[in-house]
């Protein structure tokens, strides 16, 4: 374990920390067309990725995630990036490391890889893992300073996932789920409740657990899941990331209604009920970040 990744476990343990917010709703707004690959810009565009880093460091943010969530090969390919991909996620790694500087640590994003496994799907873990693997280690080679596994609804697949991580030499892990409300509460995609899901990652050796993205998931919805998360996490830190709303269309275009306020507000009940970092997903901005961190700090 470096001297960087040592401190953001004594940082954890000491206070609560603040994550950063959405990166593609943020692109789009500086240019990214949608359904665009978004991982191209950590050279084609790097100014502007690192305008969105900055952003969320003023903000407040302790953490800053690269800009890799479709960053392994599978996911790649149907943009003819799938050979790129040490390029692209060390590229983007070093882009969140520069921004970072001493004042943030860098969590190396990590997406789906794009498919199902067997016997849902065609795609064997032992593929799906190598692919892990390769994005996981170029993260590590950028200078990530942990690894963010995130918007996992297959606890198979987040297994196959830290695996690589730890696999790979990541010191510290994180992973988050995607919930949905269900007639059995909430649940992942795949009918997987959060108990079954944590327990799952952390049994394969997952540092941080906890909750991102969660569809039609209101701020109330992710305060109660928040303390599921909490019981089911044994005393690991929980991360909670919620939407800014469920997306809507607005004249042609993807709006989000919670706004920074309803964040800010929010913030303090998902530290009272047991979270130890937060920070925003889909449709959150540096303003939702800012307006959470004068309560985390204080």
């Amino acid at each position: 374990m470096n001297a960087r990744t040592a401190l953001l476990r004594q940082e954890l343990a000491r206070r609560p920390l603040l994550c950063d917010g959405a990166t593609g709703t943020q692109l789009q707004l500086l240019g990214l067309a949608p359904g665009a690959c978004g991982e191209l810009w950590a050279v084609d565009h790097p100014e502007r990725l690192q305008q969105v880093h900055q952003a969320y460091l003023s903000a407040g943010a302790d953490l800053l995630t690269t800009n890799t969530f479709g960053g392994t090969a599978g996911v790649l390919g149907p943009h003819g990036a799938g050979g790129r991909v040490r390029e692209l996620n060390a590229a983007a790694a070093r882009l969140a490391r520069r921004i970072a500087g001493e004042r943030a640590w860098v969590l190396g994003d990590v997406g789906p890889f794009g498919g199902m496994l067997e016997p849902l799907g065609e795609s064997l873990p032992d593929d799906v893992a190598a692919a892990f693997r390769e994005q996981i280690t170029a993260l590590l080679e950028g200078g990530a300073d942990a690894i963010l596994v995130e918007t996992m609804s297959d606890p198979a697949e987040a297994v196959l996932a830290v695996a690589a991580a730890k696999a790979c030499g990541a010191a510290l892990v994180f992973v988050t789920f995607t919930f949905q409300q269900s007639p059995r509460g909430y649940r992942t995609m795949l009918g997987t409740s959060a108990a079954e899901a944590l327990a799952a990652v952390l049994a394969a050796g997952a540092d941080v657990v906890g909750a991102n993205c969660g569809t039609a998931l209101s701020l109330a919805d992710y305060e109660r899941l928040t303390a599921e998360l909490v019981a089911a996490a044994h005393g690991h830190p929980v991360i909670v990331q919620p939407n800014a709303g469920s997306p809507k269309l607005v004249d042609g275009k993807i709006c989000y209604d919670e706004s920074a306020a309803q964040f800010a507000e929010a913030a303090p009940r998902f530290l009272a009920a047991g979270a130890r970092i937060v920070g925003g997903c889909c449709g959150s901005t540096p303003a939702h970040i800012a307006a959470m961190a004068k309560l985390v700090r204080g």
